[in-house]
C-alpha cells in the first residue's frame, strides 16, 4: 500500500486494526512501571571497572597537566618514545598502502582515517613539547640552580636550559651589565624586600583540578580541609594539589 495514499491513515482506524491496537494497549496497561515498587537489578560489575588508559590517553592527560600547571612537570620520555615509534610505523604503512595500485576505494578511505589520526597525535606531541620548551626557557636560571628540578628533565632538556641561561647571561652582560658598577653586574641578587631576580614557578596560582579517584583531604591556605571525591572539580592553588597531580590521583583541566 502506498504511504502517500489518502486512505492509508484512514485504514488505521478500521475495526480489524482496532482489535490489534486494543491488544497492544492491553499489554501496555499490564506492563510494570518503574514506580510500582519493583526492584531494579544492580548494574553488572564491569560497568564500574575503570578501563586502563591507552598510551594516547596518558599523553593527553600529561599534555593538559603541562599546559595548565605553573610548574614544569617530570618528563615523560618513555611514553613519548613509544608513541613516536608507533607513529613512525603507522606512517610507513600508510605510505605503502597509498602507493599500492591494488588498494580498493574502501581501503583508501580507511587510509585517510588512519592518516588523520596520526596527524592528530602529532599535533598533541608537538604541543606538549612546545609547552615544555617554553617553560624550560622561562625558568632556565631557576632550573640550573635547582638540582631537584634537573632530575625531572631529560638530558637534552637540561642541556638546552644550560645553553639558554648562558646565552641570556651573555646578552644581558654585553647589552647592559658591563656598563654598571661591578657590584651590580650579577643576575642573582636577592636584596631584602625585593622579588628575586630569578624567575620561579608561581605555585600559588589557582588551577582547576579534577579528581580521578577519591583523594585524601588536602589543606587549603586558609586552614580548611578540602575533600575531593571522584569526578569532583575544584579551583585551588596549584601547591595544594601538586602531589595529587604528581601521583595521578587528579588532573588539571
Amino acid at each position: 500500500m502506498d504511504v502517500d495514499d489518502d486512505d492509508f491513515f484512514t485504514n488505521l482506524d478500521r475495526p480489524g486494526r482496532a482489535a490489534n491496537n486494543n491488544t497492544f494497549q492491553e499489554r501496555l496497561r499490564r506492563a510494570s512501571r518503574d514506580d510500582d515498587g519493583a526492584e531494579i537489578p544492580d548494574a553488572p560489575p564491569f560497568m564500574f571497572e575503570e578501563e586502563e588508559e591507552t598510551p594516547l590517553q596518558q599523553l593527553i592527560r600529561h599534555w593538559m597537566n603541562e599546559r595548565h600547571s605553573p610548574d614544569i612537570l617530570p618528563n615523560e620520555g618513555e611514553l613519548l618514545a613509544g608513541l613516536l615509534d608507533h607513529i613512525r610505523s603507522q606512517s610507513e604503512t600508510v605510505q605503502l598502502l597509498r602507493t599500492d595500485p591494488s588498494s580498493s576505494e574502501e581501503e583508501h578511505f580507511r587510509i585517510v582515517l588512519v592518516q588523520t589520526e596520526v596527524e592528530r597525535v602529532k599535533f598533541i606531541v608537538r604541543s606538549y613539547l612546545r609547552t615544555r620548551l617554553f617553560k624550560i626557557e622561562k625558568f632556565a636560571r631557576y632550573i640550573m640552580t635547582n638540582p631537584q628540578v634537573q632530575q625531572q628533565l631529560s638530558e637534552s632538556e637540561v642541556e638546552h636550559a644550560r645553553r639558554f641561561a648562558r646565552l641570556t647571561d651573555q646578552h644581558f652582560y654585553y647589552s647592559v651589565l658591563q656598563s654598571l658598577p661591578e657590584t651590580q653586574q650579577t643576575l642573582d641578587d636577592q636584596p631584602p624586600f625585593v622579588p628575586s631576580m630569578v624567575t620561579e614557578p608561581d605555585k600559588g596560582r589557582a588551577v582547576f583540578v579534577l579528581a580521578r579517584q577519591d583523594c585524601p583531604p588536602v589543606r587549603l591556605p586558609d586552614g580548611t580541609a578540602l575533600d575531593m571525591r571522584k569526578g569532583h572539580i575544584s579551583l585551588t592553588p596549584y601547591s595544594v594539589v601538586e602531589q595529587l597531580v604528581a601521583r595521578g590521583e587528579a588532573e588539571l583541566v
